[in-house]
């Protein structure tokens, strides 16, 4: 056919096509488009090729019936023209839609071909009815990320198939068309992950080549810093590209400045080795002081701690903090194995230093033998640790780190921690770091801050190295050194300590150059894309996933990124960020936002199961009601919202149960088990908040006179049975036995099939449980029709209306509920109820229809069992 050669002519010889009006290309566009469009319309045996009633694409009004037009088109094939119509037209997209299939890109180099994209559609989504599309009213709009759940099969965004063929210089990512089937509205944005790739590629190969791999790469807290070789000998080696001199002094040679030089070798770096003394003891003992001294280039001599520093400490009448040199005679040795990778994850948010009902900073071995026990009992299978970088600021939660590569002495010896773990793991704990990446602190006596003398070296320069809002210092992600120490910092916590994974604190504000400041994502997914991405920054997250991955599988890593950013939760092969789960934020937003400002009448069932279920699919994420961030003084935790002051003076049995601490105690056990069971892949909670903690929390500084009042935990308030406290506490270990017994957090997500707004119920199921919740007020229903999947008799599993839980035990444990074949709401089979004076003659046959009489009281959730399918 000589339409194609039409577009495709490149004669150059001839300039008319410069002058071409445009009323004259769009008339042979349009007719072009017509005679593509309508190609054979011959009658055959079978009738015509193309259907009569499909609607041609629209003809200029001159092009029929006028001999103009032949010779026009006549013309156009054979006169020779300069360029093609797409050109001179401004592209594919002044041409009618049939014109644009012939005109692709060229095609990727043979060497590295892109496989087109097929047909597009989602994966099986959780059924939950219909799913809305837009932020619903009060979502804050930072998080409404589109939610990819819709069961219907979708149309491929327009220019798709163009994206498909598009060619990209460098490495390719070799799973990205996984990805882009999943999602076809990021097959716009391919070249991005594209670019992603090669750049964590080509610095991936580079640590390859130059390093002599990735292994030995991320094994550098072994020669960097001081560190004793086996006959005694010290070696000591710094990366100061600013400094003019470097020297090593400490209570080893009486603290003289000059008396252990550096030699400077390539590319910054600076050595010492110091040899064995005649005894074969090493030169530097153990628990003595030391510093780097550095030489500025103005002349200065600056006193400094390594940045590579095992252990530093503060003696009480001090600022600042003193490095010692930690190589102990006999180190702890770990006696268990780490637990087996975990399918689902209920994680445990501790904080060592508050860990404990006294006014003072706890320790490693309280925590051990104290805290442990109670968490192991309570039904959580991981800890995470916070504040265990060393940070000189107490109050900054540890998220001011100043030496990365020692743990927070405060708390005991790296020993103590070290055996720590490894208890919590003799328990089938899996631990976590909350390690903190995305800056540093300020502080230059005892921190990274100006290290060799300049206000760069680990960090950008200028304005750029500094967050507005943390006034911390931001670390140059791009820089060879940085991803050195960064990545072995990681290696290090791993292999040296026994740590199971990280929390990757700060990460919105790594991947974006606005640090998420003054940023709302409303889900818009060009706001993931573009030169606002620090794709430097989501390089480095790339590598540290990828090596955690490779040299130890068995770990996990945790992103706490508020935006949503799409595939971040994806493997790096699909040009994913590679964290195994992201931090779903949005929750307790939600649940603070509905406390806060509406009635109870006036909750919104859709909109608390939207805000539950609005999660990106196959990117696995962990909900919480509430965190650390919500225990901090300022603001409030749930049950502190829910009885605020009552929790005074009304939890104890003895006084009276007033409707505040009633509500409080009902409305906490639902909210808390229906983000547990809907939320999410894994559950989080922060420590003491399980058993609903009053007050808030305070570290002591300068504006509470120094106080360790709000800077703990009281344990011992469960431990009272004259207070309500143990309700709540029970309710959380038999929430999370449960789960444990069977699985719904690892199970697919849940189908919703009713979230109804006048009678305030949500009914859902998951991993074969029915969960039915009540919030109304005061309104309780007899005779409520619930749809389940699985037919069968059904008993209760978990009752937060239970006396052990501090409930009003309106319902009879013994009763059963029964399957019929009546369909509701979309589900083959409906529920109803049998107790136990129902006498056997009574009971009803399965598979007839009839009433339900399930009773669901007020403010009161229960699970479901089915017992044919008993565990």
């Amino acid at each position: 056919m000589c339409l194609n050669k039409v577009l495709m002519l490149d004669l150059k010889k001839n300039k008319s096509a410069e002058v071409w009006p445009r009323g004259r290309v769009r008339l042979v566009n349009s007719c072009l488009g017509y005679l593509v469009a309508y190609p054979k319309m011959s009658h055959t045996d079978t009738g015509p090729t193309r259907s009569l009633t499909t609607p041609p694409p629209p003809i200029h009004r001159h092009a029929l019936g006028s001999a103009k037009f032949i010779i026009f088109l006549c013309f156009g094939l054979f006169c020779p023209l300069r360029g093609t119509i797409s050109q001179r037209t401004g592209g594919a997209r002044a041409l009618p839609h049939a014109l644009r299939a012939p005109i692709t890109p060229s095609p990727p180099p043979p060497a590295a071909p892109l496989a087109p994209l097929p047909l597009l559609r989602f994966s099986p989504p959780p059924r939950s009815g219909r799913r809305r599309r837009r932020r619903p009213a009060g979502c804050p709009r930072r998080w409404a990320a589109p939610a990819l759940y819709s069961g219907r099969a979708r149309r491929r965004p327009a220019g798709a198939h163009k994206m498909a063929a598009a060619s990209t210089q460098g490495p390719r990512a070799p799973k990205l068309a996984q990805l882009l089937e999943r999602d076809p509205y990021l097959a716009p944005f391919e070249q991005d992950f594209q670019r992603r790739y090669a750049l964590f590629y080509n610095r991936l190969k580079s640590i390859e080549e130059n390093e002599g791999g990735l292994d030995k790469f991320s094994k550098s807290y072994k020669t960097f810093g001081v560190n004793q070789f086996v006959d005694g000998g010290v070696y000591c080696k710094e990366w100061a590209p600013g400094a003019e001199a470097v020297f090593l002094t400490g209570d080893f040679n009486g603290w003289n400045p000059f008396s252990h030089p550096y030699k400077k070798i390539e590319y910054g770096k600076w050595e010492l080795f110091i040899p064995p003394g005649q005894d074969g003891y090493s030169p530097v003992p153990h628990g003595s002081k030391l510093k780097v001294v550095i030489r500025a280039q103005n002349g200065e001599l600056l006193y400094r701690i390594s940045p590579w520093a095992r252990y530093v400490v503060r003696d009480q009448d001090k600022v600042n903090y003193d490095w010692v040199h930690w190589n102990p005679p006999q180190s702890y040795i770990r006696k268990h194995r780490s637990p087996e990778r975990l399918k689902s994850l209920r994680i445990y948010e501790s904080h060592v230093g508050i860990a404990s009902p006294e006014g003072k900073i706890a320790s490693y071995k309280n925590f051990t033998y104290n805290v442990l026990p109670r968490i192991k009992d309570l039904g959580y299978n991981c800890v995470q640790l916070m504040a265990i970088m060393e940070h000189a600021y107490y109050a900054s939660f540890g998220y001011q780190v100043t030496s990365f590569f020692a743990a927070s002495s405060r708390y005991g010896t790296p020993d103590d921690l070290k055996e720590m773990i490894d208890v919590a793991h003799s328990m089938g704990i899996t631990v976590l770091l909350d390690v903190v990446h995305s800056h540093a602190s300020k502080n230059s006596e005892d921190g990274l801050n100006k290290f060799d003398g300049t206000d760069s070296c680990f960090f950008h320069s200028g304005p750029k190295g500094t967050h507005q809002l943390w006034d911390s210092r931001l670390f140059d992600y791009s820089n060879w050194e940085v991803l050195r120490f960064l990545l072995s910092n990681l290696r290090m916590w791993i292999e040296d300590y026994g740590f199971d994974g990280f929390r990757f604190d700060g990460v919105t504000s790594m991947l974006y150059h606005h640090h998420g400041i003054g940023t709302g994502f409303s889900g818009d997914y060009n706001e993931y894309f573009g030169l606002h991405v620090d794709e430097d920054a989501l390089c480095y997250l790339m590598l540290a996933n990828h090596m955690v991955n490779f040299l130890h599988p068995e770990c996990i890593t945790i992103a706490e990124d508020v935006s949503g950013m799409p595939a971040l939760c994806r493997p790096v092969a699909e040009g994913g960020g590679g964290f195994d789960y992201r931090l779903a934020m949005a929750i307790p937003d939600k649940w603070i936002q509905i406390i806060k400002e509406l009635k109870d009448e006036d909750w919104n069932m859709g909109n608390i199961v939207y805000t539950l279920t609005n999660r990106r699919y196959e990117e696995k994420c962990i909900a919480y009601a509430e965190s650390h961030d919500q225990a901090l003084v300022g603001d409030k935790t749930l049950a502190f919202r829910l009885m605020d002051a009552e929790m005074y003076t009304n939890m104890s049995v003895l006084s009276p149960l007033t409707p505040v601490i009633d509500r409080g105690i009902q409305l906490h056990k639902m909210i808390r088990l229906i983000t547990h069971a809907l939320g999410g892949d894994s559950y989080l909670n922060f420590m003491g908040n399980e058993f609903g903690h009053p007050e808030w929390l305070d570290f002591p500084r300068k504006g509470n006179n120094e106080s360790y009042h709000y800077a703990r935990r009281q344990f011992n308030l469960t431990d009272d049975h004259l207070l309500r406290y143990r309700f709540l506490n029970a309710f959380d270990r038999d929430m999370n036995k449960s789960e444990e017994r069977f699985g719904w957090l690892a199970s697919p997500p849940a189908f919703v099939s009713e979230k109804h707004e006048s009678n305030k119920v949500i009914a859902f199921e998951r991993a074969g449980l029915v969960f039915i919740f009540n919030f109304h007020p005061y309104q309780s229903y007899t005779d409520y029709r619930v749809g389940v999947e699985i037919p069968g008799k059904y008993k209760i599993l978990l009752d937060s209306d239970a006396s052990e839980y501090g409930g009003h035990q309106r319902l009879d444990h013994n009763t059963e509920y029964f399957s019929e074949e009546y369909p509701h709401n979309y589900r083959h089979n409906s529920l109803m109820q049998y107790n136990s004076q129902t006498s056997f003659s009574q009971q009803p046959r399965r598979c007839h229809k009839h009433h339900i009489k399930v009773y669901i009281p007020s403010r009161v959730a229960i699970v479901l069992q089915n017992m044919d399918n008993a565990k």
